[in-house]
């Protein structure tokens, strides 16, 4: 069991449309100044999803080189980038965003569905993602979205060897319409099929984010949370921005003696090259 948590936070996403959730940051200032008020907190790292000039998701190089060299100029948080874009994101573009040089991205260890959409991720692309990790030394998250997916995990560290970093480390996204459910039950049942050795976070979508939150913490795991994930605070209750999540987090962390980690003490823990 970790003695700190590592609190992540995911503020965008590509699921929520701006219209939508007005306080929804999808503009690179809109970002920067997110991630600087969730360090303030207690947040580690961020779990970027970017948008463009018309608010919708985009995996724009670009745009992702200058939203990385921005986050890192402006605050010490570990700079993860998702891989998984939005559902209708070619395999080509996916891997682009590699090119960007994060210190960490996700990889998805399988195909699930995704409320009416099916998120595909074929073993191949799967290889692709690892390989292209370990040759630019970006530490991988791996995302489950089933604990079946914690077989194909176990394949590819088989086949392919350890991450870059030399460090295991996966985020459960629990109550994805199509997925896992977020209840204590499942994520224990995920817990005891990890990987000797590795760790982990856990995302609970929508109302499941407090049974997750709290049974992570139980378990001695970390937290992901931010509006990506959920736009309630609770029943009724709109999310005011992405630092009231991590704060919550925070709070809750802190009671279970296990207070936030520190940017840098997040970076020891993934194998981050600091």
């Amino acid at each position: 069991m970790s003695l700190g948590t590592l609190i992540t936070v995911a503020p965008t996403g590509a699921e929520h449309a701006k219209a939508d959730v007005p306080q929804l940051p999808v503009t690179l200032e809109e970002l920067v100044s997110t991630a600087r008020s969730c360090e303030q907190v207690g947040a580690a790292m961020i779990h970027v999803h970017i948008r463009g000039e018309d608010t919708k998701p985009s995996l724009d190089l670009g745009r992702l080189k200058a939203t990385v060299e921005a986050l890192r100029s402006e605050t010490n948080l570990v700079v993860q980038l998702s891989t998984g874009g939005s559902v209708h994101d070619p395999e080509e573009n996916r891997l682009r965003v590699l090119e960007a040089a994060p210190d960490s991205a996700s990889c998805t260890m399988g195909t699930v569905n995704f409320g009416d959409d099916v998120f595909l991720n074929r073993w191949e692309f799967i290889v692709s993602l690892h390989k292209g990790m370990q040759e630019r030394g970006i530490v991988p998250e791996y995302e489950i979205f089933d604990i079946g997916q914690l077989a194909s995990l176990k394949r590819l560290l088989d086949q392919h060897g350890l991450p870059a970093g030399g460090h295991v480390h996966v985020d459960f996204v629990m109550g994805v319409p199509g997925g896992m459910p977020g209840d204590a039950a499942t994520l224990v049942a995920a817990v005891n099929a990890l990987p000797d050795g590795a760790t982990f976070s856990a995302t609970g979508i929508g109302r499941t984010t407090l049974p997750v939150m709290f049974t992570a913490l139980g378990a001695g795991g970390h937290l992901r949370v931010g509006m990506e994930d959920t736009t309630s605070y609770s029943r009724g209750v709109p999310v005011r921005d992405n630092a009231q999540l991590v704060a919550r987090a925070a709070g809750l962390s802190k009671i279970a003696q296990r207070p936030p980690l520190s940017p840098d003490e997040a970076r020891k823990l993934l194998g981050v090259h600091i």
